[in-house]
């Protein structure tokens, strides 16, 4: 259904309020910046902003849901013959050649980490957006392999990939934050990234591997008995 004209001005305006609160986050800190402040920077009322934002926090976080689904999509967009495993190695080294946000490193990452790290607000909404990104991730990992409500390995599978993902950004994040150049960072992850993903090819890497027919596939017997420690 095509967006009416309401829905579209509204739409525009909380773009605007996000933009404009990201703006003055980023350059006086996110506890130094008043709701007042960003409703008069982006010309609206603070009930205004209030209206399409529950919480400060809320202004900041505003792509959390988009950050959330992410690793859903790379699950469900997985190609065939391709594992879970194989299809985040893909999606992550292809976000690594582009410069794109979805794992942390794009431009001005180091900036964004040092708001977040400055605010103990922050801190906690980061954490609950880890959690809630965990947590949807093996829900799709389960519906994808069938696996049962009792079955744990969608839930290991998941706190594996994505503290994966999140430790190489935050080692980029760090270099970056120490003053090193993102052409010297990149190619250091690259090789730190082609390691990490080997060792989870190593354990999950059979998990949830896609059928050349287009279905999901289901769990290897090496990483079930990986998963399980039957290793003799």
């Amino acid at each position: 259904m095509e967006e009416g004209l309401r829905e579209r001005k509204k739409r525009e305006t909380r773009l605007r309020i996000a933009d404009v609160a990201m703006g003055l986050f980023m350059i006086h800190g996110f506890d130094n910046v008043t709701v007042a402040q960003v409703a008069r920077a982006a010309d609206v009322s603070v009930n205004t902003v209030f209206n399409y934002f529950g919480t400060k926090e809320d202004l900041f976080a505003d792509r959390q849901q988009e950050v959330v689904d992410l690793s859903s999509k790379v699950v469900r967009e997985r190609r065939p013959g391709e594992s879970i495993v194989a299809a985040f190695r893909r999606d992550f080294f292809d976000a690594l050649e582009t410069g794109d946000w979805r794992y942390g490193m794009g431009e001005g990452a180091e900036v964004f980490s040092r708001v977040v790290g400055e605010s103990a607000a922050l801190v906690a909404r980061m954490r609950e957006v880890e959690h809630l990104s965990a947590t949807n991730l093996a829900t799709i990992i389960a519906e994808e392999t069938g696996a049962g409500p009792d079955d744990l390995t969608p839930q290991l599978v998941a706190d594996q990939i994505l503290s994966t993902t999140r430790l190489l950004a935050r080692h980029a994040i760090r270099r970056k934050m120490a003053g090193e150049q993102w052409p010297e960072i990149w190619t250091d992850v690259r090789t730190q990234a082609a390691g990490a993903f080997d060792l989870l090819e190593s354990g999950i890497g059979g998990y949830g591997r896609r059928s050349l027919a287009g279905e999901a596939g289901e769990q290897s017997e090496a990483a079930e008995d990986h998963i399980d420690g039957d290793h003799g």
